[in-house]
């Protein structure tokens, strides 16, 4: 008879030799199922949950608008959309290549809906990453070209603030709202993040590669756009409309609940508000940019009930009504592989 090894002790006498068909059935079980299709309901699935934890806020900023005129309410309907073709302009003119204009302008749609599962616009910088690439255009092009959106559009933005300042230098009167000590916490902090990032950039040698190489290709990149008339107008006009049309959709909601207060100060104050919403990340902007808006509107004169109402309702209009719409856009986006 042969000899038989003694199994040691709490081991099994014989190993399971199914194991890696049982691994490579599992493995394919995954592969079939359909992934892109679940990647198709998530969007709408997040925008749901948001819909249902800010059930309150909607019904509040739905209930404003009944009793506003409803001419301008259209008006700032029609400001918002003008404003995501505004923003298909902006992208546009951060590349040489044509883009098709109705899968930008779908796409621009759909990362209003994107901004609500990240915050920072992270959401909507990945949705518009995805979409160039799948244009054609390098990761290095791609991400090139959405610092060089941000770069103008916060440029144009504060330039609009800067101007306003100096033609309104009395609209805002933030004095009683916010104490010397906690403007002066704010600046401090700035200053430290500002301090802190150029220091992590200089003294960490991959970090300082990786910002290098970025910088030359955006450089070169943004040289070649201003050779060509036609995208460095689309580029910052489109950066400039777009804050413009935002402001001009809460100038037309202030107008439509009889809010006292003049429109260009109006402008201001939402320029403002948005300037320090921005440094305050969070998804869509829900929370830090409501109540920057409430407490501009104030400083700018308005009551504390009709700024509430009035931001309550421009909120309504460019982030709540547009958000299962987008969600849907989305959805179609990652089912046909646009992103």
């Amino acid at each position: 008879m042969p000899d038989v090894m003694p199994c040691p002790a709490g081991q099994p006498l014989e190993q399971p030799l199914d194991q890696p068909v049982k691994r490579a059935g599992r493995w394919a079980l995954l592969r079939r199922l359909p992934l892109r299709r679940i990647l198709c309901l998530l969007p709408l699935l997040v925008v749901g949950y948001w819909v249902v934890q800010h059930r309150s806020l909607i019904g509040s900023g739905a209930r404003q608008m009944f009793t506003a005129n409803p001419y301008w309410l259209l008006t700032a309907v029609a400001t918002t959309g003008l404003g995501w073709v505004a923003v298909s302009f902006a992208r546009q003119g951060t590349v040489l290549e044509r883009l098709p204009a109705r899968r930008l302008f779908a796409t621009q749609f759909a990362a209003g809906a994107a901004n609500h599962l990240l915050p920072s616009g992270i959401g909507a910088s990945a949705v518009n990453i995805r979409f160039m690439t799948g244009c054609g255009l390098p990761p290095a092009r791609s991400s090139a070209a959405l610092a060089l959106y941000f770069l103008a559009e916060a440029t144009t933005r504060v330039g609009l603030l800067v101007v306003l300042l100096l033609l309104f230098p009395q609209a805002l009167r933030l004095g009683p709202l916010l104490p010397e000590s906690v403007s002066g916490m704010v600046v401090a902090g700035a200053v430290v993040a500002a301090g802190a990032l150029v220091a992590g950039v200089a003294l960490i040698r991959p970090v300082r590669r990786i910002v290098v190489r970025f910088l030359r290709t955006a450089m070169a990149d943004a040289r070649s756009l201003h050779l060509r008339p036609s995208r460095a107008l689309a580029l910052w006009g489109g950066s400039l409309a777009f804050p413009l049309l935002q402001a001009a959709g809460l100038v037309a909601v202030a107008l439509a609940l009889e809010l006292e207060v003049r429109p260009a100060h109006v402008m201001l104050a939402y320029l403002a508000a948005t300037a320090v919403a921005a440094v305050v990340p969070s998804p869509g902007g829900i929370g830090s940019v409501d109540a920057a808006l409430v407490i501009a509107l104030v400083a700018a004169g308005a009551p504390v009930e009709a700024a509430t109402s009035t931001v309550l309702a421009y909120r309504f209009i460019t982030v709540w009504l547009p958000l299962i719409p987008g969600a849907l856009v989305l959805g179609g986006l990652v089912r046909s592989k646009i992103v």
